[in-house]
């Protein structure tokens, strides 16, 4: 790999960490103001909507400036948005704002990787980023919970002299705390080198992009490949989003968890994720990887199965082997998306027509869930439509792509038949 991956890895790493750590802290938040249950839910499509409503900009800002400098500008967003938590802003709010610096964020973070690398890296390159990115889920969620608890205690204990800073709360003392992480991702930032490629000038209105991302939307959806990779990590992140805030409902039901303890079971789903992203990088190559479709459909009947689960030492491996199936299912329907709307459209533009779908997925889901929060569904009840969404869709997926290979088989051979008949004339 290259010098300059490192650099980006480093900085994803700190993002991510502090993202989901945030999230924690946002959740802790809420709860000590006894804010409703479905304003808890809601921070996961509040932190999607940016990537919704500017996806058809955010792609091409990415390729009009060199990605290294677009990750320290939304980095510094993020800054802005955990500042807006701090001093008084409404949790949902200010987590809208941190979201707004990610999906500004992840365009540049995976389209640098197709300007940076050649395509037979790019299943390594993304095994190495997801599992570093899922890695920094495990320790995010779980510094979260430990901000928040037993590391809140020292920090809230130290006084600083003739100087009231307002910090009052373990979860104001979490987040004073990530404002320094989002500090040290941004100085990997400045050592992310220029990659060389040319960009890809905006045009002066910035509303001519709107026809010109439909149709990179409608190109990357009618290619065979895309379409069905598109279709796969859509909905996985569209699960895997909200499942996050799902756990941690689930963990204080099913167990009687509280927010710090439940953390630890989220990071268990992360750690199994993280371990099957390494080794879906090790094991799996581009052109093979349409063959994981069906351990989505296995993915689906497992989380069913954590209904019946009410003892932490049966969730723990059970979590993990749900977050392994997830890794390996991932990471090449990811790297084959990414080749694919590399060639179609360019990096940035096709980073973030995958961003629309996965976070609108994200977005409509989250809003579904709080909506039911809000009229009394249980996370028993979720979970179990969670499971059947995932496993009936997945095997549509599986039948879509087995239908695609099929009409492709018959054009083939038509074409050599139409070739043959031509010859014996």
């Amino acid at each position: 790999m290259k010098r300059g991956f490192y650099s980006i890895m480093a900085a994803q790493f700190l993002s991510s960490l502090a993202d989901n750590a945030l999230f924690v802290g946002a959740v802790q938040m809420l709860r000590a103001s006894h804010a409703p249950e479905w304003q808890q839910a809601a921070l996961v499509p509040m932190f999607a909507l940016f990537y919704v409503v500017l996806a058809p900009f955010v792609g091409a800002f990415a390729d009009a400036h060199p990605k290294g400098k677009v990750m320290l500008y939304s980095n510094s967003i993020k800054i802005v948005g955990c500042l807006l938590m701090l001093f008084g802003s409404h949790p949902l709010l200010a987590y809208a704002v941190v979201g707004l610096g990610a999906a500004a964020y992840s365009p540049a973070k995976y389209g640098i990787l197709t300007e940076l690398l050649p395509a037979s890296q790019l299943v390594k390159a993304n095994g190495w980023i997801e599992g570093l990115t899922i890695a920094s889920i495990i320790l995010g969620v779980l510094l979260g919970g430990q901000l928040i608890g037993p590391i809140a205690v020292h920090l809230l204990s130290v006084d600083v002299p003739f100087f009231d800073t307002g910090i009052n709360t373990p979860a104001q003392a979490a987040i004073s705390t990530l404002v320094l992480v989002y500090l040290g991702a941004a100085w990997f930032n400045t050592r992310i080198p220029h990659t060389g490629v040319a960009m890809r000038p905006i045009p002066k209105n910035p509303l001519e992009l709107l026809p010109d991302f439909w149709d990179c939307n409608k190109r990357l959806w009618k290619d065979r490949l895309g379409q069905i990779s598109l279709a796969t990590t859509t909905l996985f992140w569209g699960v895997s989003g909200n499942l996050r805030y799902i756990v941690l409902a689930w963990a204080a039901t099913a167990l009687q968890y509280d927010v710090t303890q439940a953390s630890r079971l989220v990071g268990v789903v992360a750690l199994g994720t993280a371990a099957g992203a390494i080794l879906a990088s090790m094991r799996m190559r581009l052109d093979q990887a349409v063959r994981v479709i069906p351990l989505g459909i296995a993915m689906g009947v497992l989380v069913i199965g954590l209904n019946l689960i009410h003892n932490a030492w049966i969730a723990a491996p059970f979590l993990i082997l749900l977050g392994a199936l997830g890794g390996f299912l991932v990471v090449p329907m990811n790297a084959l998306l990414q080749h694919r709307g590399h060639n179609l459209m360019g990096a940035g533009r096709s980073i973030a027509v995958q961003n629309l779908n996965e976070q609108a997925c994200i977005l409509g889901i989250g809003f579904l869930y709080s909506f039911g929060t809000g009229v009394g569904l249980s996370a028993f009840g979720a979970i179990t439509i969670f499971g059947v969404v995932v496993a009936g869709t997945m095997w549509g997926i599986l039948r879509w792509h087995q239908h695609n290979c099929q009409h492709h088989a018959a054009v083939v051979n038509h074409l050599l038949d139409v070739a043959r008949n031509d010859k014996s004339h």
